[in-house]
């Protein structure tokens, strides 16, 4: 008998496995149409002009910008590329956009204050962004789980929604990352995205899928989504960080929300190593648990 083949996302959900605080910490991001296949490393492996490749792979390194691929879900040949520049800070984030006639250009758009919120000069972008990770090269359930959402993603918001490249937790497939505010979502049901879109179009965050903001670490995106739960309150904008301070395994972190003033205990450990995805040896992870929502007189 055949052994089925290991499902990090199915492992995950089996074990109910929380996602709370688990989105990439990321400042701001490049996307780059790229259609046709990805390799493992979509960015190292492409078949885009190796200057320009190089370029991309070392955005990270010198300006804190994560180059990632896109491609519309709907056409796979090559034309004009799409790009995207994106600051996710958690003060005002914002999208900027333009259609280049030839890739090379990228190597023109200047990228030194992007993480920082300076603007490369683009088109602003106000519409959000709903980027589904579909890479199988990278993890199998990126692509088996990924591939279904983006396509009812795209049916109900076919010019907000693209393919994306890796972008982090795959064991929590599909996974999706929302511009511009920089919010990662993972397990929504493709049955689910029309009442998802609603939900972004209208300002609100979708609480029981989100796994976290990326302008904020890891604790203090637990921090925030605890405080969620605990206040109801679902605007999109991000929580006023006012503070945190780490004591060991426990940090607490202080809000201003609403206009209210809040401070969230959060404790964190090292889960025993296990497979984080499909390819990779066990490997250890982070696990938050809420240990207190005070609110505070100013």
């Amino acid at each position: 008998m055949t052994t089925p083949a290991f499902r990090c996302a199915l492992a995950s959900a089996s074990a109910d496995e929380s996602m709370v605080g688990t989105a990439s910490t990321v400042r701001a991001f490049l996307l780059v149409e790229a259609p046709g296949s990805w390799g493992v490393d979509a960015v190292a492996g492409s078949r885009i002009p190796v200057e320009v490749r190089d370029h991309l792979v070392g955005l990270a390194r010198r300006h804190a910008v994560r180059a990632l691929m896109i491609r519309d879900h709907a056409r796979r040949t090559p034309g004009p590329v799409r790009v995207f520049a994106a600051h996710v800070g958690a003060d005002r984030p914002w999208v900027e956009t333009a259609t280049l006639s030839d890739v090379r250009e990228l190597l023109d758009l200047p990228m030194t204050g992007l993480a920082a919120g300076t603007s490369p000069g683009l088109t602003p972008h106000p519409d959000p962004l709903f980027l589904v990770c579909t890479h199988g090269k990278h993890d199998a359930c990126c692509a088996e789980q990924g591939r279904p959402l983006c396509k009812a993603l795209h049916a109900v918001a076919p010019e907000e929604t693209w393919e994306v490249s890796h972008i982090g937790g795959d064991r929590f497939a599909p996974n999706m990352l929302v511009l511009p505010h920089g919010l990662y979502y993972g397990r929504v049901d493709p049955s689910e995205a029309a009442a998802f879109v609603d939900t972004h179009r209208a300002g609100r965050l979708d609480l029981p899928h989100l796994r976290g903001r990326c302008g904020f670490g890891f604790r203090v995106q637990a921090a925030e989504l605890f405080l969620r739960e605990h206040t109801g309150h679902l605007a999109v904008e991000a929580p006023l960080l006012l503070g945190h301070e780490r004591d060991g395994d426990t940090t607490h972190v202080e809000f201003r929300l609403d206009g209210t003033r809040w401070r969230v205990g959060v404790r964190t450990r090292h889960t025993p190593a296990r497979r984080l995805t499909c390819r990779a040896a066990p490997s250890e992870a982070l696990e938050h648990e809420l240990l207190c929502v005070d609110r505070l007189l100013d």
